[in-house]
C-alpha cells in the first residue's frame, strides 16, 4: 500500500524541516531519451549526425561505456527511478497493465522530495496512468507529459498538466523543454529534481522540416531522415537546458545525467558494430550512452569502461548528494561514486567484478522461457528464441563467433547465475491489472480501451496498445469488461468516448458495476476522420481521431474489488459503437 510508504517518508524527515533538509544539496537534472541507441551520438563514432552538446556533456563529465538498460522503454523507466531490476517493480511489458510500476516502490522523486527537494516531471511516463501509480502518486510536484507508452501526434499536442489536459502548440520536444526551462527558472529556494524523459525518437517519425531536411536531402531513407533529425532536435534543446542552469548560475550545483531507453529503434541505423536493437537482450539492445557532469565534484573528461546500469543511478545520486536512509526495498543497483569522483589520478580506481542481467517482456517466469541474458566484464550469455550462445564481448563485440562449446564452464556459470537472479528477482511476481478507482486525490479514472477484456467477436482496431480503441462490436451480446478496485464508497459520474456513424445510431449501451447500473440510448452521430498525421515514415502503431464524450449520469458506487461491464441492451444498425473509454469520476463519498 501506498500508506506504508508515506508512513517511510515522514519517518525519514520527522527531524528536520524542508528546508534544513535541502541545505546544500545539489539540483538533479536527469535526460531519458527514447529509442536512442548508442550509436545515436556522433562521439560514440557515428558520422552522419551531429550531437555538439551531448559531446560537450560527455566532455565536462565522465562517460560510461559500458552501461546497461532494459531493452524496452518501461522496464527501463521502472530501473532507472527504483535502483531495482524491473521485474521487482511489477513492470514486465509495456502496455496493457503490465507496464505499471507497483505504488509500494520508492522513487527518486519520492525519495529526494522527502529530502526537502522540489520535484518536476516533464515527458513520458510509462510505469502507470492512474493515482497511485502515475507521476503525482509517484513523488512528482509537477506533471507536465503522457503516462501511455508513446504519442500519436508530435505536433500541437494534448498533454497531461497534473489533473489537467493541455492543447499545446509545436514540437512536443520543444514544448517539453520550454516548460521544463519555465520550472527550472522558478526554483530558487529549494534545490530540484528535474526527471526530463523526452518521447523522441520514439516513432512516429515526425520532425520538423529544418531536421528532416538535412538527411532527406543526403540520401536517407524517410525513417532514418526523421530519426536523426530528431535526434539533432533533442541535441539543440538539452544545449538549451544546459544553458538555462549557466544563466542562472546554476550550473556548478547541478548534477546532470544524460542517458536513453535502449537500443535504437531501428536494426538498420549505426549502432557501434554491435548485434541488436531495440527489444533485443543483444548488447546492441541494451547497452546505451550514460553521461554525468558536476563541476568539481564528478571527473571531467573520464571515460569508465567497467560495468554500470539503469539500477545504479538511484544509488549514485544519493551518495553524491548526502543522502542517507534506509529505503523500504532492496536496491539491486551500487553507487558509481567511486568510479566519477573527481580526483588528481585520470583513471577511476580499481571496480569489483559484477554481473548485469536483461530479461526480455513478457509474463512467463520460467527460465528457459523467453529471452534474457547475463553480462560480465568480458562475456555475454544469451538466451533468445530458444537459443542460447556465448559471446566474447571484448574480442568480438559483433557477437559473431558463439563460444558456449569451446568455453563450455563460463557459459554454464553464466546460465546459472541468470536462472538464479531470475528466481530472485521474479519472486512472487504476478500481474495486477485491476485499475484503482475513487482516490481523492485523483477522482476521475479513465478506463481505457487498452485495459478491458473483449468478448465475443470485439476487437481493437490495431494492435491494442496505447492510444487504440474497440471495433467490431456487431453483436449486442458482445461485452466489454475492465476490472476495478474502489478506493472511496461514494457517488460517481459515468461519462463514454465513442464515435458512430449516422446510418447505425439509436443503439442503448448499458453501463454497470455491481448492483448500480446506468442505460442511454446514443443519439446523436460522431464520426469524423483520423487526426492528420505529420508522419514522414509509415507508423507501425495506429492513427488517431477525436471522440465524442457524453455524460450517461450518476451512480452509487461500493468500495471493494468489482468489474465494470459495458453491453448493449439493443442495436438498430449494423454495430453498436466504437469505444474509446470510459470514465468514472467521483463526486461525493459515502
Amino acid at each position: 500500500m501506498k500508506k506504508v510508504f508515506i508512513k517511510w517518508l515522514g519517518l525519514c524527515a520527522f527531524a528536520l524541516s524542508p528546508a534544513a533538509l535541502a541545505e546544500d544539496k545539489p539540483n538533479i537534472v536527469l535526460i531519458l531519451t527514447d529509442d536512442q541507441g548508442y550509436g545515436d551520438i556522433s562521439s560514440h563514432g557515428n558520422r552522419m549526425i551531429d550531437t555538439p552538446h551531448l559531446d560537450q556533456l560527455a566532455e565536462d563529465g565522465t562517460r560510461f561505456e559500458n552501461f546497461f538498460v532494459s531493452n524496452v522503454c518501461a522496464p527501463t523507466r521502472a530501473s532507472l527511478l527504483t535502483g531495482r531490476y524491473h521485474i521487482r517493480t511489477g513492470v514486465v511489458q509495456v502496455s496493457r497493465g503490465l507496464e505499471i510500476m507497483r505504488s509500494e516502490e520508492a522513487t527518486i522523486a519520492e525519495v529526494f522530495k522527502a529530502q526537502g527537494y522540489e520535484t518536476g516531471l516533464f515527458g513520458k511516463w510509462h510505469n502507470g496512468e492512474h493515482y497511485p501509480n502515475n507521476p503525482p502518486g509517484q513523488g512528482f510536484d509537477e506533471y507536465f507529459g503522457f503516462c501511455a507508452g508513446h504519442i500519436g501526434d508530435f505536433f500541437d499536442a494534448t498533454l497531461d498538466h497534473n489533473k489537467t489536459f493541455v492543447k499545446t502548440k509545436g514540437f512536443i520536444t520543444d514544448v517539453l523543454t520550454d516548460r521544463a526551462i519555465d520550472w527550472i527558472e522558478k526554483q530558487q529556494d529549494k534545490p530540484f529534481f528535474a526527471y526530463i524523459p523526452y518521447n523522441a525518437p520514439h516513432a512516429p517519425y515526425q520532425v520538423e522540416d529544418k531536421y528532416y531536411d538535412e538527411f532527406a536531402a543526403k540520401g536517407y531513407s524517410a525513417a532514418h531522415s526523421a530519426a536523426y533529425g530528431m535526434i539533432e532536435n533533442l541535441d539543440d534543446n538539452i544545449g538549451r537546458l544546459l544553458k538555462i542552469l549557466d544563466d542562472l548560475n546554476l550550473t556548478d550545483n547541478t548534477i546532470v545525467i544524460f542517458l536513453t531507453d535502449n537500443g535504437p529503434n531501428s536494426p538498420t541505423r549505426f549502432n557501434g558494430g554491435m548485434k541488436g536493437s531495440k527489444g533485443s537482450v543483444d548488447e546492441g539492445g541494451v547497452r546505451v550512452p550514460f553521461f554525468i557532469r558536476w563541476p568539481g565534484k564528478i571527473a571531467k573528461g573520464r571515460t569508465i569502461h567497467d560495468l554500470a546500469a539503469h539500477i545504479d543511478v538511484l544509488p549514485t545520486l544519493m551518495e553524491l548528494a548526502g543522502v542517507n536512509v534506509d529505503l523500504p526495498n532492496k536496491l539491486d543497483g551500487r553507487s558509481l561514486t567511486s568510479l566519477i569522483s573527481s580526483s588528481k589520478t585520470p583513471k577511476a580506481p580499481a571496480w569489483p567484478e559484477r554481473l548485469i542481467f536483461t530479461q526480455g517482456p513478457g509474463t512467463n517466469m520460467t527460465p528457459g522461457s523467453g529471452a534474457g541474458a547475463a553480462r560480465s566484464n568480458q562475456y555475454r550469455y544469451v538466451l533468445s528464441r530458444g537459443e542460447e550462445g556465448l559471446y566474447d564481448m571484448i574480442n568480438d563485440p559483433g557477437q559473431e563467433k558463439d563460444l558456449k562449446k569451446s568455453k563450455k564452464k563460463i557459459f554454464d556459470e553464466l546460465k546459472a547465475a541468470y536462472i538464479e537472479w531470475l528466481k530472485d528477482v521474479s519472486a512472487g511476481w504476478e500481474p495486477n491489472t485491476t485499475i484503482p478507482v475513487g482516490y481523492k486525490e485523483f477522482p476521475a479514472t479513465y478506463l481505457q480501451a487498452v485495459e478491458a477484456k473483449l468478448q465475443g467477436k470485439l476487437k481493437f482496431n490495431g494492435r491494442g496498445f496505447a492510444h487504440d480503441w474497440i471495433v467490431n462490436w456487431t453483436n449486442p451480446k458482445d461485452k466489454i469488461t475492465w476490472d476495478i478496485n474502489v478506493i472511496t464508497s461514494g457517488r460517481y459520474k459515468v461519462s463514454l468516448d465513442y464515435v458512430v456513424p449516422e446510418k447505425d445510431v439509436g443503439a442503448t449501451i448499458k453501463i454497470s458495476t455491481g448492483k448500480a447500473s446506468i442505460s442511454s440510448k446514443i443519439t446523436r452521430a460522431f464520426d469524423p476522420e483520423l487526426f492528420p498525421a505529420h508522419d514522414r515514415a509509415k507508423r507501425a502503431g495506429e492513427l488517431e481521431k477525436p471522440w465524442k464524450k457524453i455524460t450517461l449520469g450518476e451512480m452509487d458506487i461500493d468500495a471493494g474489488r468489482a468489474q465494470v461491464i459495458l453491453s448493449a441492451d439493443t442495436m438498430t444498425g449494423k454495430q453498436v459503437i466504437e469505444v474509446r473509454r470510459v470514465t468514472l469520476e467521483l463526486i461525493s463519498s459515502n
